[in-house]
């Protein structure tokens, strides 16, 4: 069959390390471009997501909020060090790339002989992400293991910062990444092919689920410390660590399936293999369920909790929530963006007085909402429903692609690998509303600059609370 020889095809010529690798590239440059398009649209990053940008970034002590220009200074370096990592990590993996094609030729044989160039090219990956020397990006590489060592082991007592929290939800769609890399590793073993899944016998058929919850436990695991923190008071952190333990039945009731499929083919022998038993069996139906919730579950959280979006809050938007007119533009701060009533004379010194420096005035101006969205938005609305629809049907899919029974002949397929990218792609989105969500929530700065250079105080205003659950 044709779709035979393309998967064949595909396996010769663009192995699944390599697949992994280049979804781990695709990661990186997701995130320049997140850091560089939230700086675009004037949202202040270092701020908003509690990045240390000094020399002493081990800290854990987390700054406070620059001046506009510093922050924009920041974040430009921020981003540009990301896009450098990915002109150099994607240079080194296309070089090996194509030797290994060069050597190889698309000839099965030669590939399983030559298997080890993509993982050599992986463990020298992350020779070169923990080498203490000042070679690569030096200062990026440390606050990275620095990030995913607070991710793996962060303090009992918190705090949990706001970086830590979307590195930790980044990792979340790469659990199938991970998942790849495992099975990259024991593709290698004796006997094993690097053109076909392995056999997993006994204990060794749940690593790979185990490895791809790991991420999911990790989110977990910081949702409980938010909760348990002394200064808490919400239930929130309770009800968001309960999305991602919805994630594990599904990982786990796929890989449950996988060996009642294992099974059935040994009794019936080859031709169970289209037997559309799934229908019929109680763990596929509990599968099924599994995945619903953890999709609808998840797609409600993202809308109503991450996004602060009204469209599927439980309770009526209450009429306090509504912006005041007209809306205070964001360019008189740096970070923390106003949400209330301002006093007339603030509206009036917004709409006389233009600030001169270009790195203190963001591009964007506070929009108002419309219905089912949120009183403040800082993109333009039109782009909240393409987002909210991309989420759910994504969302849904991504469920599927967490279950490792599926297809699971195949693993690492063309629509697998595809079905990844879009994920990732999601999850890109995701952060662009997530960060414009927290940059709101956070209360103002106490002074902003006039038109002269000095600092007038902020009279007192309302703020947006979000609503507990």
């Amino acid at each position: 069959m044709a779709s035979d020889n393309d998967e064949i095809y595909l396996h010769s010529s663009f192995p699944l390390p390599y697949r992994a690798l280049v979804l781990v590239g695709l990661g990186i440059l997701g995130w320049a471009t997140n850091l560089h398009g939230l700086d675009a649209c004037g949202i202040d990053v270092v701020a908003a997501m509690d990045l240390r940008t000094d020399a002493n970034a081990a800290n854990p002590v987390m700054p406070v909020h620059h001046s506009a220009a510093f922050s924009h200074s920041k974040t430009v370096a921020l981003y540009h060090a990301a896009y450098r990592i990915f002109l150099t990590y994607a240079a080194f993996c296309f070089a090996s790339w194509a030797l290994f094609r060069l050597v190889t030729l698309g000839d099965p044989i030669l590939v399983d002989h030559y298997g080890y160039i993509p993982v050599m090219t992986s463990l020298a990956i992350l020779v070169i992400l923990v080498w203490p020397g000042n070679i690569v990006c030096r200062q990026e590489r440390e606050k990275f293991m620095l990030a995913v060592r607070r991710c793996i082991f962060p303090p009992p007592n918190g705090p949990i910062y706001f970086s830590d929290v979307i590195f930790a939800d980044i990792g979340t769609s790469f659990a199938k990444v991970f998942g790849g890399i495992w099975l990259s590793l024991w593709m290698l073993k004796p006997g094993n092919s690097i053109l076909i899944p392995p056999v997993e016998d006994n204990w060794l058929r749940w690593v790979f689920p185990t490895v791809m919850s790991l991420p999911f436990f990790l989110r977990f695991r910081q949702c409980l410390i938010e909760y348990n923190l002394p200064a808490n008071a919400s239930r929130k952190p309770l009800f968001n660590a309960l999305k991602y333990a919805t994630s594990f039945p599904v990982i786990f009731l796929s890989a449950a399936q996988k060996i009642v499929a294992t099974d059935l083919l040994q009794e019936k022998g080859e031709g169970a293999a289209n037997e559309p038993w799934q229908g019929e069996h109680p763990l596929f139906r509990l599968w099924l369920l599994a995945a619903v919730v953890n999709s609808l579950y998840s797609f409600w959280w993202d809308v109503t909790n991450d996004w602060g979006l009204e469209l599927l809050r439980l309770e009526a938007p209450s009429s306090a929530r509504q912006p005041p007119k007209p809306l205070v533009l964001a360019r008189l701060y740096s970070g923390t963006p106003l949400i209330g009533r301002p006093s007339a004379d603030l509206l009036r010194q917004e709409e006389n007085h233009h600030i001169s420096s270009t790195h203190d005035t963001p591009k964007h101006q506070y929009r108002q909402s419309c219905v089912g969205l949120r009183p403040i938005l800082l993109y333009p609305r039109a782009i909240y429903p393409f987002l909210i629809f991309v989420n759910l049907v994504l969302r849904m899919t991504w469920s599927v692609k967490l279950s490792t029974h599926v297809d699971a002949m195949r693993v690492g397929s063309v629509g697998f690998f595809w079905l990844e990218v879009a994920e990732l792609a999601r999850r890109w989105l995701w952060v662009f509303v997530r960060v414009e969500w927290e940059t709101l929530k956070r209360p103002p700065r106490e002074r902003v600059p006039t038109s002269n250079g000095s600092l007038d105080d902020i009279p007192e205003y309302e703020m947006i609370e979000t609503p507990e659950l």
